[in-house]
């Protein structure tokens, strides 16, 4: 396995810097079915899906919604195993990176990732980013060759490795104190990726996780750098670290993002940590993302700023990882719900709601265990497009559907 330098967050926010540890791997040999209860990824349990299909894209039938293509892994045009050493990794978060042309991409940022499986550890990450231009996705996404130092290649890679896409943030990789980092939401604004990060302090069972806190890293450089800012955090353990917003019961309501850019305001979905609480919402002017004072709530009353504790759900759970859109005349959130096994459309005349009853995309019969849909930002009109991870592969897949 190559060498790593990993900054826990659980040392960042007490001490401010990052300590040197060796890179920590899964338990699980690769292979194995997105195992979050059994020490990676932030997929579900395989004895909920007995028999489950690997490999193949689900056939969906007649309706609107259809697989498209693998984005990654074995099974991908992109052959992301043998030209990024991702042969396993799930989220595939996109954002537009802002750019004008040539240099517009999309952004995706992936949760635990491995490589080799014969290899020490697996070649294990925390994450890993890959970009795109591709604007043709109905034969899926192509992601280009990755180039050491070329902020716009399709990953970024150290000169030494460069057919390895390596690690944006790092974490201590320890059971009960911080066993990962996983990106829940990115988004632009004025040339600076922002990628919201959650620090996992333990996996529980099918669709259950403990966090320390939610925290904000930015890029510069197109997502090739990464630096985290521990003023950002939302803690939710019991923690006094000077400069660092204190913990408050509202806090626990943002432990995962989506991020939306609309009329000035970033709007910031929130929801516990795990995959049965319901979505809360936030929003900010774009200009003050780092700010956590700046930012407002949406509240029985309306808009209030500053007090996280009055958020009220606007859809309720379970809401697992989602994602919001605007396709120019209303609001589209997709996002998987465990409790009826399927990923779920929800649709709104505004940021807040009121929002739609939820209309089901793919269920766990139809495709096995998909979650974590996130929607492509250059869906345009009624289709839309979007990537979901499976269980029994622990890669991702590109969707389409259509919004009714």
């Amino acid at each position: 396995m190559r060498p790593a330098v990993i900054g826990g967050w659980a040392l960042v926010l007490a001490f401010g810097g990052t300590v040197p540890l060796a890179a920590q791997a899964g338990a699980e040999p690769c292979g194995h079915e997105s195992p979050s209860g059994s020490g990676f990824g932030s997929g579900g349990s395989a004895d909920l899906l007995p028999g489950a299909p690997k490999d193949r894209l689900p056939d969906l039938g007649p309706g609107p919604t259809r697989a498209v293509a693998w984005l990654t892994g074995p099974h991908s045009d992109n052959r992301t195993d043998a030209r990024f050493s991702v042969s396993g990794t799930d989220l595939a978060i996109m954002w537009d990176n802002g750019a004008a042309e040539p240099d517009r991409r999309i952004l995706m940022a992936f949760g635990d990732t491995f490589g080799d499986c014969s290899a020490p550890g697996e070649e294990w990450r925390h994450n890993v980013l890959m970009r795109s231009a591709d604007t043709n996705l109905t034969d899926g996404i192509d992601v280009p060759d990755p180039v050491p130092g070329d902020i716009h290649a399709g990953s970024p890679v150290h000169a030494h490795a460069p057919d390895f896409s390596r690690e944006l943030v790092g974490a201590l990789g320890i059971e009960g104190i911080e066993k990962t980092v996983i990106p829940t939401a990115g988004i632009s604004v004025d040339g600076v990726q922002y990628i919201n990060f959650m620090s996992v302090r333990a996996w529980g069972g099918h669709g259950e996780w403990w966090t320390n806190a939610s925290m904000i890293g930015t890029s510069a450089d197109n997502g090739e750098t990464w630096h985290v800012d521990p003023a950002t955090a939302r803690l939710n353990v019991p923690l006094d670290i000077p400069g660092v917003q204190q913990l408050s019961s509202g806090n626990a309501n943002f432990q995962q993002h989506a991020y939306l850019r609309h009329g000035g305001y970033l709007y910031d979905y929130g929801t516990p940590q795990g995959r049965f609480g319901a979505a809360f919402l936030s929003r900010v002017p774009e200009q003050q993302i780092l700010d956590l004072a700046a930012y407002e709530y949406w509240t029985a009353d309306g808009w209030i700023p500053g007090d996280v504790d009055r958020a009220v759900p606007i859809v309720p759970g379970a809401v697992g990882e989602l994602s919001v859109h605007f396709t120019g005349d209303r609001f589209v959130m997709l996002y998987g719900n465990d409790a009826t096994g399927a990923i779920e459309l929800r649709t709104s005349p505004s940021p807040e709601g009121p929002w739609s009853g939820p209309r089901p995309l793919v269920t766990r019969d139809e495709a096995g265990g998909l979650y974590a849909p996130f929607i492509h930002p250059w869906s345009t009109g009624r289709d839309l497009y979007f990537t979901a991870s499976r269980w029994s592969d622990y890669n991702v897949m590109l969707l389409r559907t259509t919004v009714l």
